[in-house]
């Protein structure tokens, strides 16, 4: 192989005709990929647009990358690391330079360095555009195999060598992530670990409306049945329904309503001693109620909230509560608990946990019980944090994908 104007050729002239379902961030890097091998390309797809999904990503900004890689940023119930490896990592750069994204780097988040994420949907586009790849606005109803891939749409029939199935997951459904991918599989004997959302708000079954609209920077740990799982710590959005936030969202791909599942959160989490920062405070500032010795700390409408929500006045001064109500309110602030009973559902989530075992696929994402079939991005039981985590993983299975 060699690299020129940056198209693979491929020496032996073993070309193929190539079908790529889905026109998603994998499914378009997949695309771009195997035409660059020499390979004859299609991506059906069943919106009237490529990438639709990449336009949402990052509040419409398109974080797409991270510079910080570690592997326990990503998850699966198999090892990732045959996948998230500097050998993948730095064929994503290779490819991000060729297509001609210029990055933002914000304390290590990828952004295209207009801020606006068409920016990436275009620079994709246009490389799909300039390799002659074609494009059939389409919907995949069926697939099958004989000799070749059969792919019946809604309008015709197509044949192809290779299929590469990039289908998505079961988040967003409304931008074409409807779960179809998963059947498809099935029906080919594959073995699919049963999808959920993630990176997605949390539900309380408590009374929380009156903390709605309140953002505060806190740490928060997970308890299910009891037992610590992790903790994370940033801005979390409160909700009228439970909690919301990049941290809260990290956590929720644990989240089973089968189980009881706590949140604990610590609102001040920068002063370690919070009774004797009161105290002291209490001591220099004379004649201050509760909140008017708290009102620095944190929004007066969660303080409001936590007082009625443990029968303490607001009004009364610190140095007539007891001692026992000086300790709950001080574990209310540092130690808050929040049941939760489940996640939002698929039209919140930013990505699936869950889906195709990676031990029925090879190295470079071909089926081990299919030739020919590749699979790739969120199909895959393989998902991520959130800061361009889940879109690496959409880059990474699409070249490889594409590497025949």
């Amino acid at each position: 192989m060699y690299y020129y104007d940056k198209i693979c050729y491929n020496l032996s002239g073993d070309f193929m005709d190539v079908i790529v379902v889905g026109g998603g961030a994998s499914g378009m890097t997949a695309a771009i990929n195997s035409k660059r091998y020499g390979n004859n390309v299609t991506i059906i797809e069943k919106n009237n647009i490529l990438g639709k999904k990449l336009l949402l990503t990052g509040n419409g900004r398109c974080n797409y990358y991270n510079d910080n890689m570690n592997i326990n940023n990503f998850y699966s119930n198999k090892d990732v690391s045959r996948f998230v490896n500097e050998d993948n990592l730095n064929k994503v750069k290779e490819l991000f330079d060729s297509v001609g994204i210029i990055p933002r780097i914000k304390d290590g988040y990828y952004y295209p360095y207009s801020n606006i994420s068409n920016a990436i949907q275009n620079s994709l586009l246009t490389e799909i555009n300039n390799l002659n790849i074609k494009i059939i606005n389409e919907e995949v109803i069926d697939i099958d195999k004989n000799n070749k891939f059969i792919i019946k749409t809604n309008n015709n029939y197509y044949e192809c060598d290779k299929l590469i199935l990039s289908t998505g997951g079961i988040t967003y459904p409304k931008t074409g992530s409807d779960g179809f991918g998963y059947k498809i599989l099935k029906k080919f004997n594959h073995n699919i670990i049963t999808p959920k959302p993630a990176l997605v708000p949390l539900i309380s079954n408590e009374n929380v409306k009156e903390w709605k609209g309140i953002r505060v920077n806190s740490n928060i740990k997970l308890y299910i049945n009891n037992k610590f799982i992790t903790e994370e710590a940033g801005e979390i959005q409160l909700t009228d329904y439970g909690i919301s936030g990049i941290c809260i969202m990290n956590l929720s791909r644990f989240i089973n309503k089968e189980n009881k599942n706590t949140i604990v959160i610590d609102f001040i989490p920068n002063i370690n001693n919070l009774l004797e920062f009161i105290n002291n405070r209490n001591n220099k500032l004379l004649n201050r109620n509760i909140i008017e010795l708290l009102e620095c700390l944190l929004n007066y409408k969660l303080l409001y909230f936590i007082l009625r929500k443990i029968h303490i006045n607001p009004d009364n001064n610190w140095d007539n509560l007891t001692n026992k109500e000086k300790e709950l309110l001080v574990n209310s602030l540092k130690s808050y608990n929040l049941n939760i009973i489940d996640t939002n559902d698929e039209n919140y989530g930013e990505t699936t946990c869950g889906g195709l075992d990676l031990d029925e696929i090879n190295n470079n994402c071909e089926s081990k019980k299919v030739n020919n079939l590749f699979i790739t991005g969120e199909i895959l039981d393989i998902d991520g944090k959130c800061g361009g985590y889940n879109l690496t993983i959409a880059w990474i299975t699409g070249i490889l994908a594409g590497e025949k």
